[in-house]
């Protein structure tokens, strides 16, 4: 299973306007390929529910779910905070949280990190400081594995800004949950990646075609999840 690149929708039931589910279809329909699912306080039969309605939007599309903690939810890739566990479970794609050059020295076998927060952000008010684009540029550079950008994330000129330091994709959370038109949102947020990706030099059109992602598991993976217990830690 590849990792995330492009727009990586990071889930927030309490930020949304309507029920998650359908702002995230909206994402979906605008481009959104890749959703990471938190809810971590939910009890884990919800929250597994939860994963099996989002993968239902995701798989038609070639989308993939993937869920903050280590436990996968019936699926086969997660996401793990900072603090942990070490080493990591043995999953189908495993992505961690980092900060800083530490937390990236202490990847393993990670398949991808996710480094925050890279801009003032309204979710997580005082919480830094950010990194900005030029801190973001230099951990790309030492990181072992593909790194996304997160934090503040919600204008086209900032996705360039963190494909241009490297990232390989922009995980948000505000932009999507919050907005009027989550496809709308997702389709400019998409749209400014891939523009961004082709780079100035090239004269091919960006349009906003499926990206990245392997397919998750299908609906029946949803009765065959273990219970793990959830870390904590930031994510």
């Amino acid at each position: 299973m590849t990792g995330p690149t492009g727009l990586v929708v990071l889930t927030d039931r309490r930020a949304v306007r309507r029920p998650l589910v359908e702002v995230v279809a909206d994402a979906v329909a605008g481009g959104a390929r890749w959703v990471v699912l938190r809810e971590k306080d939910l009890p884990r039969a919800e929250r597994a529910a939860l994963a099996c309605d989002l993968r239902a939007v995701l798989e038609p599309v070639g989308g993939t779910l993937v869920v903050a903690g280590p436990d996968p939810l019936g699926g086969s890739a997660v996401h793990l905070p900072a603090a942990g566990p070490y080493p990591p479970p043995r999953r189908g794609l495993v992505g961690r949280s980092c900060h800083d050059e530490a937390e990236l020295g202490r990847l393993t076998v990670e398949d991808y990190a996710v480094l925050s927060p890279v801009y003032p952000t309204s979710t997580k008010p005082g919480y830094g400081p950010p990194l900005r684009p030029a801190r973001l540029a230099a951990l790309i550079r030492i990181s072992p594995v593909p790194v996304l950008a997160l934090g503040g994330i919600e204008t086209a000129e900032q996705v360039r800004e963190c494909v241009t330091a490297g990232a390989a994709g922009v995980v948000v959370l505000g932009a999507i949950m919050r907005a009027e038109s989550p496809r709308a949102a997702a389709a400019a947020l998409q749209g400014a990646f891939d523009r961004a990706a082709v780079g100035p030099a090239s004269d091919e059109p960006a349009g906003l075609a499926p990206t990245g992602g392997s397919p998750d598991l299908g609906p029946d993976a949803c009765t065959r999840a273990d219970p793990i217990a959830l870390s904590g830690g930031r994510t």
